[in-house]
């Protein structure tokens, strides 16, 4: 039967969702208050991580949390004007890396990342999106051997959940795949089913087309309050109200004040993640880099190269620290020696991220026809297509396509 339904938030998660709605046949609304992947969607890296299935919440972490944290610039920093703040949710980090409860979050990470890796399979069929998608591979780097022997457990994690990759243990193994790296990276593993979207602004963009090919509307407006009602549920705007069968609520970092007005305290932080996008010919980038000890990724977005990642927990309104992006592209340039820095486009995005590194994907425990599907992490645009098809399966009254317990709202 055909619904009436409101998706909150014009990112690749309500994106998605709304396009997988509607292919359902349900009538779908998209509100966002300020329009198409204005926010994280516009600038991330543009992967497709499916291999990286290991929470952030891991056993043992807590011990080198401090030692990042003594550097402001390094991969993992809390400004002091935000450090109080966020203690609680760092408290929470703190028990879901404990051996049992990470047990549980691997095992419901691997099912998501499984899912979203044949749901973005379906996603691309749909829209024809294979040309915005490269498929060249991703290679992790370690500048010692200990470095890499550390990283092993890891890797056979992997393996048992039937991720292919192949180890390299020399420099010339290293140079063979990706020319013009720094000498002092001596081992690596490539994971040669990675793939990245060519921009994941511009893949975003292509949804939202197929979406109004397909009669979608997408509406400016920012949302102030979602009531329960009977049947359904009403959204207030500025301007005033809308009532629809369902609700979608997505809206990135900011999803957690909405859900708010339902009475679901859902403690929802802000990744801030910094980048520099360098032009066309900076770098003879063949495939996605991840620097694993240094918190920082290059991958190829438009033929250029962008720069990006580590993590700050500093929240919605702090002002930017672009020293951050400055540090990442000084690195870069050391690791990658021809590598070409002028001319580049710095940014900041919000990655949502809860603090067992999963998402929260299922209904409102006080207003069921409400959908949550927020806190991806740095995993939106990875886990955006899954999210969409189990989203789709709770609105229709169906069986989901993965057991939904461990995302639940009320985990907390």
């Amino acid at each position: 039967m055909m619904q009436q339904i409101i998706v909150i938030g014009a990112g690749i998660v309500g994106i998605s969702t709304a396009l997988e709605l509607q292919r359902r046949g349900h009538s779908v609304r998209v509100f966002d208050r300020s329009g198409v992947a204005a926010e994280t969607s516009a600038g991330n890296a543009g992967a497709f991580a499916f291999t990286e299935v290991e929470p952030l919440a891991t056993p043992g972490i807590m011990r080198k949390a401090p030692k990042w944290l003594l550097d402001p610039l390094g991969p993992l920093s809390i400004p002091p004007a935000y450090a109080l703040k966020i203690a609680p949710w760092m408290l929470r980090f703190w028990r879901a890396s404990r051996a049992d409860r990470y047990q549980k979050l691997l095992g419901a990470q691997v099912s998501l990342m499984q899912h979203s890796s044949a749901a973005l399979t379906r996603q691309i069929a749909l829209v024809d999106g294979e040309a915005r998608m490269q498929r060249d591979g991703q290679m992790q780097l370690y500048e010692s051997e200990a470095e890499y022997r550390a990283s092993l457990p890891t890797w056979e994690l992997r393996r048992r959940h039937g991720i292919d990759f192949e180890l390299l243990e020399s420099r010339e193994a290293i140079a063979e795949r990706q020319p013009g790296l720094s000498p002092r990276f001596t081992h690596a593993g490539f994971t040669p089913n990675w793939m990245n979207t060519i921009d994941p602004k511009a893949w975003t963009e292509h949804l939202v087309q197929a979406f109004r090919d397909r009669g979608g509307q997408i509406e400016t407006h920012e949302v102030l309050n979602l009531t329960p009602i009977e049947n359904g549920v009403r959204v207030t705007l500025a301007n005033g109200t809308v009532d629809a069968d369902h609700v979608v609520l997505s809206a990135g970092a900011w999803s957690h004040h909405l859900a708010q007005t339902l009475g679901d305290h859902i403690p929802l932080e802000t990744e801030r993640g910094y980048n520099t996008t360098l032009p066309e010919g900076a770098f003879d980038l063949r495939m996605h880099l991840t620097f694993s000890g240094h918190g920082f990724v290059a991958s190829r977005i438009n033929n250029g190269v962008r720069i990006g990642g580590a993590v700050e927990l500093g929240g919605l309104t702090l002002p930017p620290n672009f020293k951050r992006a400055e540090t990442l592209l000084d690195k870069a340039r050391q690791f990658l020696p021809g590598l070409n820095t002028e001319g580049g486009t710095q940014w900041m995005g919000f990655r949502p991220s809860l603090p067992d590194s999963i998402p929260v994907i299922g209904p409102s425990p006080g207003a069921p026809n409400v959908i949550y599907a927020f806190g991806h992490g740095h995993l939106g645009l990875t886990q955006s297509a899954g999210t969409a098809e189990i989203v789709a399966t709770l609105i229709d009254g169906q069986a989901p396509p993965i057991p939904t317990t461990p995302f639940a709202a009320n985990r907390f």
